[in-house]
């Protein structure tokens, strides 16, 4: 027996699609709201779940272990509101919760609308148990009770599906870069890292954090302490925490415009033994890196790469038209942008690229409407920028 279990808060605008996801792979639903004003109450009831009622206390594992402590099945799967279930991954879930001596199941999330790492695994499927809870009050995750859990009990195994299994649309840029939501994340992280200096995912995390709010010096000293701590193990488990540590620490020193060292921690993270989609993000920003010093063969290697593990991986198709135009390959380059506009409609740089590789192809009216869609996208976030556009069309002779 599978059961779902949830923590929502006025969610009644999604919770009907990620409920209707996973309503024919599962036995029960268990749905925690934690102060709901809108109709997710009755939309979850409606669907059939059991539905469970507590005060939000800041802290996202406590709400999320109230909700496995009203499951009563063998299997627990852990989806938010932003999230919906493989329909055709839902065989091989069923297929490999039968296996007698799995304890965790991690799952394959994609980040729908993500440009730097659209792929996570999550721990999101395991096995009911009463050593399994979450902890951590911001980033909740059941692993730190895995971890502990296979050292008294070896003989448990984790399995990690390499199928897409979770699609997560909540991916906001605008949203999430908002100051407040940053504040909040910085005081609740915080908070815990001061109770736990040493732990290498908390200074992961909360370093990645610092570095995204501008204050990359103390980024990289966190991210540096999560590297040398005596906590993180050289073990297939720390893997993850060991990628993310170098691949943000190639962030900071991005920031910083120190390139040889921001390219050594982006080659220590690919060599972590992780499935290819999740390194997409070091591939991509390694190639970044190689165009920026001009070494243009590098770079279309690495974003070569990039299509080879994923070509829907529409940031990759973008920086390969660049690098290819950039290489005088211009027919090249207005293939690959197109890839990238088909994947992304609303990339306005993939537009804006493809208006000028095809005004040099010759084909000024295609290009000048891609122009135009580029204007149009570019005034919806960045108005400075599509009227930038609008000058410099006007000064070549064109209008828009």
């Amino acid at each position: 027996m599978l059961s779902l279990c949830m923590i929502v808060r006025d969610e009644a605008e999604r919770l009907a699609r990620c409920l209707q996801s996973a309503a024919a792979a599962v036995d029960e639903m268990i749905v925690v709201d934690t102060g709901s004003v809108d109709e997710t109450m009755a939309i979850a009831q409606a669907f059939g779940a059991k539905v469970f009622s507590m005060p939000w206390q800041n802290d996202f594992a406590i709400a999320r272990n109230e909700s496995l402590r009203h499951a009563t099945g063998d299997w627990v799967l852990v989806l938010d509101a932003d999230e919906t279930l493989v329909a055709d991954c839902v065989p091989l879930l069923r297929q490999t919760i039968q296996a007698e001596h799995t304890l965790v199941i991690n799952l394959l999330r994609q980040e729908v609308g993500a440009v730097q790492s659209p792929y996570s695994l999550v721990s999101r499927l395991f096995r009911r148990h009463p050593d399994l809870r979450f902890a951590r009050p911001y980033h909740a995750t059941i692993d730190d009770a895995v971890a502990t859990l296979l050292q008294q009990e070896p003989t448990w195994g984790v399995v990690d599906l390499s199928q897409v299994a979770i699609l997560h649309d909540g991916y906001d840029p605008v949203a999430i870069a908002r100051r407040d939501k940053l504040e909040k994340a910085r005081s609740v992280m915080e908070g815990y890292w001061q109770a736990h200096p040493d732990d290498p995912y908390e200074c992961s995390k909360l370093g990645a954090l610092y570095v995204q709010m501008g204050e990359v010096e103390r980024g990289i000293q966190l991210l540096q302490r999560g590297l040398q701590s005596p906590l993180l193990k050289a073990s297939q488990m720390d893997a993850p925490v060991r990628y993310e540590l170098h691949y943000h620490l190639g962030i900071a020193h991005t920031r910083l415009n120190q390139l040889d060292t921001a390219a050594q921690h982006y080659q220590a993270a690919l060599q972590q033994p992780l499935m290819d989609p999740l390194k997409l993000g070091a591939y991509n920003n390694l190639g970044s890196l190689c165009k920026t010093t001009g070494d243009l063969a590098t770079a279309r290697q690495f974003y070569e790469q990039c299509l080879a593990i994923d070509p829907g991986f529409a940031a990759g198709h973008y920086n390969l038209g660049t690098t290819l135009r950039a290489q005088g390959q211009i027919t090249d380059a207005v293939t690959h942008y197109q890839a990238a506009i088909r994947l992304q409609p609303d990339h306005a740089e993939a537009h804006q690229n493809l208006g000028v590789a095809l005004i040099k192809l010759g084909q000024v009216e295609a290009g000048l409407a891609s122009f135009g869609r580029a204007i149009a996208l570019h005034a919806q976030t960045n108005p400075a920028q599509a009227e930038r556009l609008r000058q410099g069309l006007k000064e070549m002779g064109f209008a828009i």
